[in-house]
């Protein structure tokens, strides 16, 4: 009698961790359909409600209320209220040509007709500008100073068709009203253009690194869905306050990106999870993933999140608006990383093809090879101390650049050359420069003329003063000076002069408002707030990154780290934007300075993207240790090269996505957008290679057991 062989005894089964992200992400999966259904409702719901913001974002101020040039605004609008005007430069033609002179005459007098016009000033009816030359005049219109922007621009809209019918070969038509509604409409056209380019190339891109189309609906569903949703409070908010155009943009960007981060990081800890405890159910497997990838997503979007609350301690208006779409995007995709896409990973978990499967995409079974990041860092291991000087060497000579950083706001030029409202700019630049040129508005705290003529010597009197005159009117008991500056608004010489003024001992108080002095303003209130924005960065950033690796020096490294990546982005924009390298081949239109905004919001985004990658592989790197038996030199260094071998892949495959989601904003047509886009691109750049590839591993290797020394914590 033939005896039976005993069954093979099946392995114990690892138990299911039980930290609250591992609960969470079993309990998502077990009713994955009920999670994706709600969020379906809300994408929805942003899709037709929050479509609407595009038409409820306002222009917003770029200088605080209580700063002097806000408060010297504010003083003289109470007794004459800054109307609107429509700009107009007429040329092509002699001015004294019969038919342009009686076409432009009827012109003239048919819009003083026009409901909301108060004052038309022009050469052919009376008190207008004609160039030296003859062949153009200038026109001015003033509107009504009680019109809503709305109303403002109906009615500028009919003077500009009126305008357009002057029987002349060139009819430019600007002004403030007119070019802050261009600004408006290319920034949400290049944020369309941006998303949709983006949305494209991603599609084939994920497709190509999950090895499948219904596997690349994850992000690509999960980035749809946070958008829609954060465009739907962004909305609701329009209700309570300003929310810049600005802001619709770094919800489109930041929305994108994120989602692409943290859905690739999901789906790459699934299929360890599931190649590691074959048979499970989907709910344990999600579980054990949420352990992990569900804590790194957490720490990182709560990174992302306090880097953009910075941005609203700074207290800038126009920086505000951006953080308050920068963390509402922030907070929704770490709450889809944690929800939306656990739920469609269970629901398409068939469809996640195992690494080195094949499928239709990958058409022969994929060996497993070490990615990128890996290779580097075994070449940094095997020479620490040249990869960690070289590298440091190549960002800290990337970031000297900085040394000659200037700053400015977006104006006309800033535009894209051929726009209406630039070409009008210069223009007037060329035709008619005290027009062109906006003047300091001074004014003196006293009505004794004396004291005024005082002042006017005074500031007469300084470097780079073009003219001085008396402002028809001034508030009760002072008297109001127009400065005009010799170079245009934005330039450092305007800046200086501001700051010039306002340093006078004349005896009287003296206070400088106008375009230039908002710039000094909105300078000087970065700079005064930036120590206490790099205090809410970077404090909570080392708290979270402790708590994450157990650490001290890690933390400390990570942010020294980013900041480097920063530097060198900057540096390299500084190249760029403002001196012109390379600026033709990459499309640009150098103006000689930075937007006055793009630092610090480079900053955050630099420093938050910066922080995931950092999160993915420190947390992978933390778990090899803990993993190993003896905690010495050795296995430090094992611990770090199998951390970044696990997490590289993930970090370099949401780099190039991310990056193509920036490189799509940075061919768009606003210089402010485009120094966001190029500065991101190659930020990324920097950080897979350099920073995380050698940089990285080379710090940790050399640092060996000290990396992980907690005082307090028991030695082993």
């Amino acid at each position: 009698m033939a005896r039976r062989r005993p069954a093979r005894p099946t392995p114990p089964r690892a138990p299911l961790p039980t930290t609250p992200s591992a609960r969470l992400g079993g309990l998502v999966a077990r009713h994955r359909v009920v999670v994706v259904v709600v969020w379906v409702v809300v994408a929805v719901l942003g899709g037709v409600v929050g479509g609407s913001v595009f038409d409820r974002t306002e222009t917003v101020a770029e200088v605080r209320a209580g700063a002097e040039s806000a408060r010297v605004a504010a003083r003289l609008a109470d007794v004459d209220p800054d109307a609107p005007t429509v700009v107009a430069v007429v040329g092509g033609a002699d001015f004294f040509d019969p038919t342009l002179r009686e076409s432009a005459t009827a012109v003239m007098y048919h819009i003083r007709e026009v409901d909301g016009v108060e004052e038309v000033v022009d050469a052919w009816t009376g008190g207008g500008l004609i160039s030296d030359d003859g062949q153009r005049s200038l026109v001015v219109v003033e509107l009504a100073d009680d019109l809503d922007e709305d109303a403002a621009l109906a009615v500028a809209d009919e003077v500009t068709d009126l305008l357009r019918t002057v029987s002349a070969p060139e009819v430019l038509v600007g002004g403030q009203l007119l070019a802050e509604r261009a600004f408006a409409d290319l920034a949400v056209a290049d944020a369309v253009r941006g998303e949709s380019l983006a949305l494209g190339v991603l599609c084939v891109l994920l497709v190509l690194l999950l090895g499948g189309v219904r596997v690349a609906l994850v992000p690509l569903g999960t980035a749809l869905a946070v958008i829609a949703a954060a465009l739907l409070l962004l909305t609701g908010l329009t209700n309570v306050t300003a929310v810049s155009e600005f802001a619709v943009n770094i919800v489109t960007l930041l929305g994108l990106g994120l989602a692409v981060d943290y859905s690739l990081l999901v789906v790459s800890r699934f299929r360890e999870e599931r190649a590691a405890h074959p048979g499970e159910p989907v709910a344990d497997l999600m579980a054990r993933t949420g352990a992990h990838a569900g804590r790194a997503v957490l720490f990182s979007g709560l990174a992302v999140a306090t880097a953009f609350l910075a941005l609203l301690v700074v207290g800038e208006p126009l920086l505000a608006s951006m953080a308050t779409g920068g963390a509402v995007v922030a907070a929704l995709v770490t709450l889809a990383g944690l929800t939306l896409v656990p739920a469609l990973v269970a629901l398409l978990h068939a469809h996640v093809p195992a690494p080195g499967t094949r499928t239709w995409v990958w058409r022969r079974p994929r060996p497993e090879r070490p990615g990128l990041m890996a290779r580097l860092a075994r070449r940094a291991q095997d020479r620490p101390v040249v990869a960690t000087l070289g590298s440091a060497v190549l960002l800290v000579l990337l970031c000297l650049p900085l040394a000659t950083l200037r700053l400015g706001a977006s104006d006309a030029g800033s535009l894209p050359p051929g726009t209406e409202a630039r070409v009008l700019s210069e223009a007037l630049t060329d035709d008619f420069p005290l027009v062109a040129v906006q003047p300091l508005q001074v004014v003196v705290d006293s009505g004794d003329p004396a004291d005024a003529t005082q002042v006017a010597e005074a500031v007469y009197a300084l470097d780079g003063v073009d003219e001085v005159r008396t402002a028809d009117v001034s508030p009760p008991g002072t008297t109001s000076l127009e400065v005009t500056p010799t170079g245009a608004t934005a330039d450092p010489a305007a800046q200086r002069l501001v700051r010039q003024v306002r340093g006078l001992d004349v005896g009287v108080p003296v206070t400088v408002g106008g375009p230039a002095a908002e710039l000094v303003d909105t300078r000087d209130g970065i700079g005064e707030r930036l120590w206490l924005a790099a205090v809410v960065v970077l404090l909570p950033t080392l708290l979270l990154l402790g708590a994450l690796t157990r650490s001290v020096l890690v933390p400390i490294k990570a942010v020294l780290l980013n900041l480097l990546t920063l530097g060198a982005t900057l540096g390299v924009l500084v190249l760029v934007f403002q001196d012109g390298w390379a600026a033709g081949l990459l499309g640009v239109d150098p103006l000689g300075r930075l937007d006055v905004t793009t630092p610090l919001l480079l900053f955050v985004l630099v420093f938050g993207l910066s922080m995931d990658y950092e999160v993915f592989l420190l947390s992978r790197i933390r778990e090899a240790w803990d993993a190993e038996p003896v905690h010495d030199a050795a296995a430090n260094r094992r611990a770090v090269l199998t951390g970044i071998t696990a997490s590289g892949p993930v970090v370099t495959a949401a780099a190039v996505c991310i990056g193509v989601v920036f490189l799509g904003f940075a061919i768009g047509e606003l210089v402010a957008v485009k120094e966001v886009g190029v500065g991101m691109a190659l930020a990324l750049l920097l950080d897979v290679t350099v920073v995380r590839g050698l940089l990285l591993p080379g710090t940790m290797t050399l640092l060996g057991r000290w990396n992980w020394v907690l005082p307090g914590a028991r030695r082993s």
